[in-house]
């Protein structure tokens, strides 16, 4: 299967590919950070979701890096790395 179509999520394998066991999320400046790291054969590929209620609704940004790790608890906190940066940095931006 191509890149893009796992990196996009068309297709599947019986190999137990996909999402791989998550950390706990993590509270960061009033933001929720889910890591939902991506298995791909041994590695695992950084993504997660950020989240926020702003006027009683809760709003998430999901992101997809082109990062691998070969462990599971690295890649995990590679994603709250990632994800506090880009809160820093773009705040409520990344909801729009």
């Amino acid at each position: 299967m191509s890149f893009f179509k796992k990196l996009f999520g068309g297709g599947g394998s019986n190999d137990n590919d996909g999402a791989a066991a998550a950390a706990s999320t993590v509270e960061h400046e009033g933001y929720t950070i889910a890591p939902s790291p991506v298995k791909e054969g041994g590695q695992y590929r950084l993504a997660g979701d950020i989240s926020r209620d702003i006027d009683g609704e809760t709003k998430t940004h999901h992101f997809i890096r082109a990062d691998l790790f070969t462990s599971l608890d690295e890649c995990n906190e590679a994603c709250i790395r990632k994800a506090k940066q880009v809160i820093s940095e773009q705040g409520d931006g990344i909801f729009r």
